[in-house]
Protein backbone atom coordinates (compact mmCIF):
# COMPACT_ATOMS: atom_id res chain seq x y z
CA UNK A 1 0.00 0.00 0.00
CA UNK A 2 3.02 2.71 0.80
CA UNK A 3 4.26 1.91 -2.87
CA UNK A 4 1.18 2.77 -4.38
CA UNK A 5 0.73 5.75 -2.39
CA UNK A 6 4.54 6.55 -2.84
CA UNK A 7 3.34 5.89 -6.82
CA UNK A 8 0.29 8.23 -6.35
CA UNK A 9 2.35 11.12 -5.04
CA UNK A 10 4.99 11.10 -8.33
CA UNK A 11 1.98 10.99 -10.34
CA UNK A 12 1.15 14.44 -8.85
CA UNK A 13 4.18 15.70 -8.82
CA UNK A 14 4.82 14.79 -13.08
CA UNK A 15 1.37 16.06 -13.40
CA UNK A 16 1.61 19.40 -11.53
CA UNK A 17 4.94 20.30 -13.19
CA UNK A 18 3.29 19.56 -16.69
CA UNK A 19 0.52 21.98 -15.96
CA UNK A 20 2.73 24.25 -15.08
CA UNK A 21 5.55 23.86 -17.85
CA UNK A 22 3.79 22.73 -21.06
CA UNK A 23 1.76 24.66 -22.67
CA UNK A 24 0.44 21.24 -24.78
CA UNK A 25 -0.92 19.79 -21.55
CA UNK A 26 -2.18 22.55 -20.48
CA UNK A 27 -4.53 23.67 -23.72
CA UNK A 28 -5.15 19.35 -23.72
CA UNK A 29 -6.47 19.50 -19.77
CA UNK A 30 -8.66 22.29 -21.04
CA UNK A 31 -10.23 20.32 -23.55
CA UNK A 32 -10.84 17.35 -21.20
CA UNK A 33 -12.11 19.73 -18.80
CA UNK A 34 -14.60 21.50 -21.46
CA UNK A 35 -15.08 17.81 -23.26
CA UNK A 36 -16.22 15.74 -20.21
CA UNK A 37 -19.47 18.18 -19.55
CA UNK A 38 -19.95 18.15 -23.45
CA UNK A 39 -19.86 14.49 -24.03
CA UNK A 40 -22.81 14.13 -21.87
CA UNK A 41 -25.16 16.05 -24.27
CA UNK A 42 -23.05 14.65 -27.52
CA UNK A 43 -22.94 10.68 -26.98
CA UNK A 44 -26.03 8.48 -28.21
CA UNK A 45 -24.76 6.09 -25.90
CA UNK A 46 -22.56 5.25 -23.13
CA UNK A 47 -19.93 3.25 -25.50
CA UNK A 48 -19.69 6.90 -27.02
CA UNK A 49 -19.44 8.63 -23.84
CA UNK A 50 -16.32 6.45 -23.39
CA UNK A 51 -15.07 6.89 -26.26
CA UNK A 52 -15.29 10.17 -26.62
CA UNK A 53 -13.70 10.85 -23.40
CA UNK A 54 -11.26 8.19 -23.43
CA UNK A 55 -10.18 9.74 -26.95
CA UNK A 56 -9.04 12.92 -24.95
CA UNK A 57 -7.04 10.76 -21.98
CA UNK A 58 -5.35 8.86 -24.92
CA UNK A 59 -4.35 12.78 -25.95
CA UNK A 60 -3.05 13.53 -22.75
CA UNK A 61 -1.25 10.37 -22.51
CA UNK A 62 0.89 10.61 -25.70
CA UNK A 63 1.56 14.45 -24.63
CA UNK A 64 3.16 13.00 -21.29
CA UNK A 65 5.06 10.15 -23.03
CA UNK A 66 6.13 12.40 -25.60
CA UNK A 67 6.95 15.29 -23.06
CA UNK A 68 9.27 12.51 -20.72
CA UNK A 69 10.95 11.83 -23.96
CA UNK A 70 11.57 15.63 -25.19
CA UNK A 71 12.63 16.29 -21.42
CA UNK A 72 14.95 13.17 -21.80
CA UNK A 73 16.46 13.51 -25.10
CA UNK A 74 17.05 17.39 -24.03
CA UNK A 75 19.02 15.59 -20.65
CA UNK A 76 20.78 13.16 -22.63
CA UNK A 77 22.07 16.01 -25.93
CA UNK A 78 21.67 19.35 -24.43
CA UNK A 79 23.49 20.20 -28.13
CA UNK A 80 21.55 19.80 -31.71
CA UNK A 81 21.61 16.27 -32.36
CA UNK A 82 19.98 14.63 -35.55
CA UNK A 83 19.52 12.09 -33.94
CA UNK A 84 17.97 13.30 -31.01
CA UNK A 85 15.97 15.78 -33.46
CA UNK A 86 13.90 12.33 -35.28
CA UNK A 87 13.05 11.06 -31.66
CA UNK A 88 11.40 14.61 -31.08
CA UNK A 89 9.52 14.02 -34.51
CA UNK A 90 8.39 10.69 -33.67
CA UNK A 91 6.87 11.95 -30.77
CA UNK A 92 5.46 14.86 -32.25
CA UNK A 93 4.02 12.13 -34.49
CA UNK A 94 2.48 10.47 -32.05
CA UNK A 95 0.99 13.36 -30.75
CA UNK A 96 -0.52 14.37 -33.71
CA UNK A 97 -2.40 10.81 -34.82
CA UNK A 98 -3.75 11.15 -30.97
CA UNK A 99 -5.48 14.60 -31.69
CA UNK A 100 -6.90 13.31 -35.43
CA UNK A 101 -7.97 10.26 -33.15
CA UNK A 102 -9.89 12.32 -30.70
CA UNK A 103 -10.94 14.76 -33.67
CA UNK A 104 -12.50 12.04 -35.77
CA UNK A 105 -14.25 10.22 -32.78
CA UNK A 106 -15.50 13.89 -31.47
CA UNK A 107 -16.72 14.72 -35.18
CA UNK A 108 -18.29 10.75 -35.97
CA UNK A 109 -20.37 11.44 -32.42
CA UNK A 110 -21.82 14.98 -33.06
CA UNK A 111 -22.36 13.50 -36.98
CA UNK A 112 -24.36 10.74 -35.32
CA UNK A 113 -26.20 13.32 -32.56
CA UNK A 114 -27.41 15.78 -35.58
CA UNK A 115 -28.01 13.63 -38.46
CA UNK A 116 -27.82 9.64 -36.81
Amino acid sequence: MIRLWKAFLNTLSGLRWALRYEAAVQQEFVALALGVPVSFFVAPSIAWWLALNGSLMVLIITELLNTAVEKLSDHVTPTHSHAIKVVKDLGSAAVFFALALAFAIWCAALYLRVWG
